[in-house]
């Protein structure tokens, strides 16, 4: 057996030049980017300008109030990757003990009790300060004037707040103002706008004074850490409202908590696969599970490593479903995470005796001297009654006795990263991303998230809402992401550079909750292994696994489930079925939803973007 041929056919090409790429979620944002690197802005300039367009074009996969993990290098040190901390953590009164008073068993997926302390523009603005070169002006600029003067709303947008809006009507009359005024939803492709927003922008604009332009930058970090919009986010949650639970109640972030919170910078955790580097953000994410899904995947022959093939698919989910046991198991904020330990061949080589020819239907996370390993409450979707049943992927019974399909009446509608969400708030958003490169070797990957429209009711004077990060914490005490003041939720937002011979370099990321590494471990496999170019991998049919407790409340899991994109053809799926995955065939452009731009080891720029939902962009030249 040979690895898959890459398909002749693609969406579109993968483009190539020399001056610089850009690829984002979002055709905007894309546009922004390119638009700031032919103006001579740099890579830094470009990606915090798109990233601020995604907030406002976006805003069901991403806002102000939400969260960004990035990983970048300079120019100067184009083999150092640094991770652009943007995550914040649980704030003062987000305790075990209040919460069980408020009656929770878990972290609401919806609603103040669920958001972590917003880390995503401070994030933005110190990669802006330290490494940009243009004035916050300028770089807003693109964002305002789609948030005053309007912008296309996206069918995904307009098909979230459908699905939401008796939540907005009766619980939550500020979405309601904010989101359909007048009761009425503006249909996709109507030109809609922000006003509060464009305000919002304007105020942090005018906040930029000093001498020098860092001063300037620093001064607006200042206003949103205790300014105007930190007296507003708490003057506002301190009213309670409704959460995913179907209870109301008041928010616990204050103001000391949103002056104490900095961003940062980290440095990056890399691995070595088939002579390439890999860099993704430290434990604290869920990163490193892609590490380990490598190091596994290492020890077999390369038609072992095909996703197109059944022996493939079957050989990758589980490596997945080994890795993201460990994840659930060790990773975690300010705990010993045995990292070492996890990447090491030793290790790797233990855990990949336990893939046999059949699915595992249980969560078996490794042995680690010294450290005992977390078990998490394992709960099916059959255990949540069907009211507080949460956003998970629907599905419905089809003929086929074994096969599950995902229901396409649910999923009518929804775009690029945009997950059902029901009339209760019962609600998951999800992610969008962008990669930059420019001329003179700055790359960035970043993948901004949370503050979703429908995780939290607008705040009128800001036009935007909070995120919901801490849902990705547990209740019990003890557990390696245990609610705790001071300590970030475990996220799922994962950017990737991948470093190869002659300074090669690749940028990429993908929405998509706890997918992310999954999706972009197919694409490290099909572009390192089996020759596919960018745009190819991103095309190609997506799989991942849903066998392990899923981030995003209510926890549940599926026992071997597996999702696949229907293009993975019959014959693969029966052959998963046969080895024991419950299958769920997803329709065929639904999962997987990448970009990259890089260099190649000639020296030629390269930019592609994910095709599924008509929506994600890549240019450049």
């Amino acid at each position: 057996m040979t690895y898959s041929s890459a398909p002749a056919f693609t969406t579109r090409p993968t483009l190539t030049g020399t001056f610089g790429m850009a690829a984002s979620s979002h055709w905007l944002g894309t546009a922004s980017a390119q638009a700031v690197l032919e103006r001579g802005g740099n890579a830094f300039d470009a990606a915090v300008a798109a990233a601020f367009v995604l907030q406002v074009v976006e805003p069901h996969l991403n806002g102000p109030g939400g969260d960004v993990v990035g990983l970048f290098v300079t120019s100067h040190s184009p083999r150092e990757p640094i991770v652009l901390m943007g995550q914040g953590p649980a704030p003062a009164g987000a305790t075990v003990e209040h919460y069980r008073s408020e009656g929770l068993e878990l972290v609401p997926g919806t609603g103040a009790l669920a958001a972590a302390i917003p880390g995503a523009v401070d994030a933005w603005l110190l990669l802006l300060r330290d490494h940009g070169s243009w004035e916050l002006a300028d770089v807003l600029a693109f964002a305002i004037g789609y948030a005053r003067d309007g912008h296309p709303r996206l069918p995904a947008v307009t098909a979230t707040i459908e699905r939401v809006s008796t939540l907005f009507r009766e619980h939550w009359p500020s979405s309601a103002e904010q989101w359909m005024p007048g009761g009425e939803i503006a249909a996709g492709g109507t030109l809609v706008t922000n006003p509060a927003l464009a305000r919002t922008y304007d105020r942090l604009v005018e906040a930029a004074a000093g001498d020098t332009r860092e001063e300037r930058i620093d001064a607006t970090r200042r206003e949103w850490r205790e300014g105007f919009v930190a007296q507003a986010i708490v003057e506002f949650i301190q009213t309670p409202h409704r959460h995913s639970t179907g209870d109301d109640h008041a928010g616990v972030i204050t103001l000391d908590d949103l002056a104490g919170f900095e961003s940062s910078y980290e440095p990056a955790v890399t691995a070595e696969f088939r002579g390439r580097t890999i860099a993704k953000a430290g434990a604290w994410s869920q990163g490193p599970a892609v590490l380990q899904s490598l190091a596994i995947l290492d020890g077999f022959d390369d038609d072992r490593l095909d996703p197109s093939s059944g022996i493939g698919a079957h050989t990758i989910l589980e490596a997945q479903k080994l890795a993201f046991a460990d994840r659930e198991a060790f990773y975690g904020d300010d705990v010993a995470v045995p990292l070492e330990h996890l990447l090491s061949a030793e290790y790797a080589a233990e855990r990949r005796t336990l893939i046999t020819d059949a699915a595992s239907p249980d969560l078996r996370p490794g042995t680690v001297p010294g450290i005992e390993a977390y078990h998490p409450p394992l709960r099916v979707a059959a255990d949540i009654p069907a009211d507080l049943s949460g956003g998970g992927e629907p599905t419905a019974q089809t003929d086929a006795p074994v096969a599950r399909q995902a229901d396409e009446a649910a999923l009518e509608g929804e775009s690029d990263g945009d997950l059902p969400t029901d009339s209760d708030g019962q609600t998951r958003g999800d992610t969008c991303h962008l990669d930059v490169i420019d001329r003179w070797g700055n790359v960035v990957s970043a993948t901004p998230s949370g503050g979703w429209l429908q995780s939290n009711p607008t705040i009128p004077e800001l036009g935007f809402c909070l995120g919901t990060r801490l849902q990705m914490t547990w209740l019990e005490e003890g557990t390696p992401t245990t609610l705790t003041p001071g300590k970030r939720p475990r996220t799922t937002l994962s950017p990737t550079l991948v470093f190869g011979p002659d300074d090669a370099v690749t940028a990429l990321g993908t929405p998509g909750g706890d997918q992310q590494d999954q999706w972009q471990l197919l694409y490290l496999l099909r572009t390192i292994i089996g020759g596919y170019s960018p745009q190819q991998a991103i095309d190609a049919a997506a799989i991942h696994s849903t066998a392990f407790p899923e981030s995003f409340w209510p926890r549940t899991w599926t026992p071997a489930g597996a999702v696949v994109e229907s293009r993975l053809g019959m014959p693969v799926i029966a052959e998963l079925i046969v080895r024991g995955h419950d299958v769920t065939v997803d329709g065929e452009w639904r999962d997987g939803r990448l970009s990259a731009v890089g260099r190649d080891a000639t020296g030629l720029l390269f930019g592609a973007a994910n095709p599924r939902g008509m929506q994600g962009y890549a240019a450049g030249r």
